[in-house]
């Protein structure tokens, strides 16, 4: 049977979007460690090569199975907050307590026969606590190399997911929302079915805490959740728009979009499928940033972008409009 999840009222109401740079560091992990999950990310590793041959990485892959299996919640926790950063995940992590750590450590050693009994995993589970500095300190050594340099665009596509996700909610309601999430999750009569995890007695139940939906670039093609308690149930989903993640240049716009708006501005214009920020912008079409924001705002003043806020970046997107005029041409 699949795994079940009801939801009641109250974690209907409590329902609700993050995104993390910890958890997709450690999505970013996974994905190395799987095979399977590569697909999309081919340019990525080939760009990366020379970097993870120099990281050494082993404390954590202990936690990481190549083939499944749990990997501990605390490495990668469900956030309070709906736009935490990485110093403040980092510093949460550090705090975990020794013992829960150990707990969840426990239990994903105990996915690989004899990994506990290894020296790597008796030091980590008899000095738990200076195994969660080591584990956050390499986190955060895979963060700057991994996926720091990255950020803008990644945050860009998890943002533009959510938004995307949100008007299906205001248009279709919870139902919407919850139906379109992945062709591996059902909803139907207030349960969401995950179709690709086992259902078992230990799973964790929401029970009014509300479901928290995290997109991530990395997780394709599965679907994660399982996070055990004290953590808020949590399903992490592949975000739409990630299949452009990796793209090196910015597209050339048609030749009349061009006629229309100018190279520059058409160019811009053709560039936002998803939502990006002025200095990302610049960066890919060598401008300076004063020339792209003035562009920007002649193309928002037209009602052809929309601008929004999301922690310390203003982030500017096709509208309906724009998006008919860009495909139109």
């Amino acid at each position: 049977m699949p795994l079940t999840l009801h939801l009641g009222a109250d974690d209907l109401t409590r329902c609700r979007f993050a995104i993390s740079p910890m958890c997709q560091t450690h999505e970013a992990l996974r994905m190395l460690r799987r095979p399977a999950r590569h697909g999309y990310h081919q340019v990525w590793l080939r760009r990366l090569r020379r970097t993870l041959a120099g990281l050494d990485l082993s404390p954590l892959w202990l936690f990481v199975p190549r083939a499944g299996g749990y990997t501990p919640d605390f490495l990668g926790a469900p956030p309070d907050e709906p736009y935490p950063s990485i110093d403040d995940e980092l510093a949460r992590m550090r705090a975990t307590d020794p013992a829960l750590a150990r707990a969840e450590m426990v239990r994903s050693l105990a996915g690989t026969p004899g990994l506990a009994e290894s020296p790597q995993g008796r030091a980590a589970l008899d000095d738990p606590a200076q195994a969660v500095r080591r584990l956050a300190d390499l986190t955060e050594l895979a963060w700057h190399a991994l996926i720091a340099p990255d950020w803008p665009r990644h945050r860009a596509v998890l943002a533009a997911d959510i938004a995307h996700r949100s008007r299906q909610a205001a248009d279709g309601g919870l139902d919407a929302l919850l139906a379109g999430l992945h062709p591996g999750i059902g909803w139907a009569g207030h349960r969401l079915t995950l179709h690709m995890y086992t259902d078992h007695a230990d799973a964790q139940r929401p029970d009014g805490r509300g479901i928290l939906l995290m997109p991530s670039v990395f997780v394709w093609p599965d679907v994660v959740s399982g996070f055990a308690r004290p953590w808020q149930p949590t399903v992490i989903y592949p975000a739409r728009g990630m299949g452009r993640l990796h793209a090196t240049s910015a597209p050339q716009p048609p030749a009349a979009l061009a006629r229309l708006l100018g190279q520059r501005r058409a160019a811009l214009l053709a560039d936002l499928r998803v939502p990006a920020s002025t200095t990302e912008l610049a960066a890919r079409h060598g401008l300076a940033p004063s020339t792209v924001s003035s562009h920007l705002a002649a193309l928002h003043t037209a009602g052809l972008l929309g601008a929004r806020r999301q922690g310390y970046y203003v982030l500017y997107e096709r509208t309906a409009l724009g998006d008919r005029l860009a495909a139109g041409a």
